[in-house]
């Protein structure tokens, strides 16, 4: 049997097991930047949620800009009920989480399936409407991720209130 190449050499370390907890550490560094950290400026301010950033990567009930604009949710019921539906919803979603509750305001962050990308959404129950603003972390486009993420809550919300009557 020869001996192996240098080059066959390399590639039986780089397998070892010495290799392997480095490669770990390293993808999960790589992984974990993905999520980034949560924006300073989100939260209720003077009545109105965050803007969105200029990238098209946002969508907001709030927003100025036609891109960026999507309808409010509607109560269903009244604003303690509808933040309470929306409550649940958003903790039945596979990768929610909910960050933050407090009467009339509720924050999520939802993570994408494979590169675990972070999307923060903004939910303010007011009483005639309740106004969303759902917007990526990190990167420029989001393929129109979070315009979908608000439209799923409207459909959720709307069965949800069909299905307690």
């Amino acid at each position: 049997m020869s001996q192996p190449s240098c080059w066959q050499n390399v590639v039986i370390r780089a397998r070892s097991r010495a290799h392997k907890p480095a490669t770990l550490i390293a993808a999960t560094l790589l992984l974990s930047a993905c999520s980034g950290s949560p924006p300073e400026h989100l939260g209720v301010h003077n009545g109105r949620l965050a803007a969105c950033p200029t990238s098209p990567n946002c969508v907001s009930s709030q927003a100025e800009t036609p891109a960026q604009q999507i309808a409010p949710l509607a109560l269903h019921g009244t604003p303690e009920q509808t933040q309470a539906l929306l409550r649940e919803i958003v903790q039945q979603t596979p990768r929610a989480r909910l960050i933050t509750d407090e009467p009339g305001y509720l924050r999520a962050e939802y993570s994408s399936r494979m590169l675990r990308f972070v999307d923060d959404v903004e939910l303010l129950i007011g009483g005639d409407a309740v106004q969303v603003r759902s917007a990526s972390r990190l990167g420029y486009s989001d393929l129109g991720v979070n315009r979908e993420r608000i439209e799923a809550l409207r459909q959720a919300l709307a069965q949800a209130e069909a299905y307690s009557e």
